[in-house]
């Protein structure tokens, strides 16, 4: 009998496996990306708060708990990973963070144009023409990845052992 007559829900192929190239031109224009974000530069870690933001909005746990990781290892704070969803609360991030992280949700819902228009104009008061292009890039990329994700249902690893915390 098969999973979806036995009433569970069909098993999720892969969708970077079953079309490799197709995923692999987007692992391409993620590295683009992330020249292009430090050619303009913003830091590693402004990079990985906007995959986590966006990956947050989206609910994508396999980005969360892969950028999570990577902001770590690029010197991000715990406190400012465990507040980041209320970033707007608090005052932990720049007045460039802010504006990238507006920016990033504004990317992430082309829909609301009120949004958009206030996260730019934040935006142009803050960043540079090269930064605001690549934030948004970076927003639309890992944008693309989290539905690859979702999508397929990439599982969560297992938890590693526990770092000690100060």
């Amino acid at each position: 009998m098969s999973e979806q007559a036995q009433g569970s829900a069909p098993r999720r192929i892969f969708i970077d496996k079953q079309s490799p190239k197709a995923f692999h031109a987007l692992v391409q224009t993620s590295e683009a990306v992330r020249t292009t974000a430090a050619e303009a530069g913003l830091d590693r870690t402004t990079v990985e708060l906007i995959n986590l933001r966006v990956s947050q909005v989206n609910g994508c746990a396999y980005c969360l708990d892969l950028h999570t990781r990577k902001a770590l290892r690029a010197g991000e704070s715990p406190q400012r990973l465990g507040v980041l969803a209320a970033w707007r609360d608090t005052d932990v991030f720049t007045a460039a963070e802010r504006a990238a992280l507006g920016l990033a949700e504004a990317a992430n819902d082309p829909t609301d144009t009120a949004a958009q228009t206030s996260a730019y104009a934040t935006a142009r008061r803050v960043l540079t023409d090269d930064q605001i292009s690549a934030v948004t890039w970076v927003a639309i990329t890992i944008g693309a990845f989290n539905r690859v994700s979702i999508m397929s249902r990439h599982p969560v690893p297992a938890p590693r052992q526990a770092e000690p915390v100060d």
